[in-house]
């Protein structure tokens, strides 16, 4: 599984003027702007729904990532300079060949591949010619607490953003072998979540839509939201993404398991055709109960104890429990990003 995978949910917004002026109440609730007041809070709601751009991408027909995520792809990305630039979740453009993006006006713009970061998850984009739209700034999501107000917007005008308030800052493994230490997650749920931007008080971006999860305020809480990957991610990669479309050095070990924690035991639900983890025969309904004689049982522990083995290319020593008894598994990793189709077209 991917971050956010499968098809967005559609949603019908309400009228654009409608909720054009609960926003502008709700904004300056929010002491996003001045109470001066009117004028500038419909300037900076434009500003940020020009911002939020519709995306499509076309994916590589030999394309690993097909088979769970489609050839086209479709949600939110997110200006944030002046040349084009387009941050989006990654799962929306990994493996693309070529994209186009739609401005808040309905102007289509072609748009090149930038680059693709697996660890944070972000892509980038950038529009062929500049899209004369104002970037929406960069937050820090390190001051973002429990409780805070904000926004979250993703494409469709005015009617697609809504108010929430963040539910928890935790941390998020997901079942791919993914895992973001400080998570921010908020609620209620935007029905339009991938790739949509999390805006702070101070009308900044400090947050890039995931998921949608029926956990948002902690695990043993039922309580509908989504999951943000935080922006304070993206600086420190942010060079490599555009020099050389991923980030530089070996990377981290990847197996190719996807697996769920149950009841203190990693059950392995999937395994990925021509990994690492399938060469070594590691199979459906197999159970993880270990690396190197050290016992995990949650997902975060495993992935901690499997990238602190080595680099990609080390060999994770599995513990793993099959109806034949228990064994070790020596599997040699390689880099995820060796595995896919990408290519910086920009």
């Amino acid at each position: 599984m991917w971050g956010g995978q499968g098809a967005a949910m559609r949603h019908k917004y309400c009228s654009d003027g409608l909720r054009r002026a609960a926003l502008a109440l709700l904004i300056a609730t929010l002491s996003l702007f001045t109470p001066a007041a009117a004028k500038a809070q419909s300037s900076a709601l434009d500003d940020l729904v020009s911002a939020v751009v519709r995306i499509k991408t076309f994916i590589n027909p030999e394309g690993n990532s097909i088979s769970n995520l489609g050839r086209e792809r479709e949600g939110s990305g997110i200006v944030i300079d002046e040349s084009g630039l387009v941050l989006t979740i990654g799962y929306l453009m990994v493996e693309a060949q070529g994209a186009e993006i739609v401005t808040s006006l309905g102007r289509t713009l072609p748009a090149a591949v930038v680059g693709y970061d697996h660890i944070t998850g972000f892509g980038l984009l950038r529009t062929l010619e500049p899209p004369k739209i104002k970037p929406l700034p960069l937050g820090k999501s390190a001051d973002v607490k429990e409780q805070d107000p904000l926004l979250v917007a993703s494409f469709g005008g005015a009617g697609a953003v809504l108010p929430v308030r963040v539910a928890s800052r935790r941390v998020f493994a997901g079942s791919w072998e993914y895992l973001v230490e400080d998570a921010i997650f908020t609620s209620p749920p935007h029905p339009a979540w991938s790739g949509a931007a999390l805006v702070n008080r101070e009308g900044k971006l400090v947050g890039v839509g995931s998921l949608i999860v029926g956990d948002a305020k902690g695990e043993n809480e039922p309580s509908p939201g989504n999951m943000f990957v935080p922006i304070d991610l993206l600086p420190p990669i942010m060079g490599d993404l555009l020099a050389r479309g991923r980030v530089a050095g070996p990377g981290r070990p990847w197996l190719g398991v996807n697996a769920q924690a149950a009841g203190g035991r990693l059950v392995v639900g999937r395994v990925s055709p021509e990994s690492p983890a399938g060469k070594a025969r590691l199979k459906r309904g197999d159970v993880i109960v270990g690396i190197g004689g050290v016992k995990t049982t949650t997902l975060a522990d495993f992935y901690h104890r499997m990238w602190a083995t080595g680099d990609a290319g080390v060999t994770v020593p599995l513990d793993v429990e099959t109806n034949g008894g228990s064994r070790r598994l020596d599997v040699p990793s390689i880099n995820r990003l060796d595995t896919l189709k990408l290519q910086s077209t920009f």
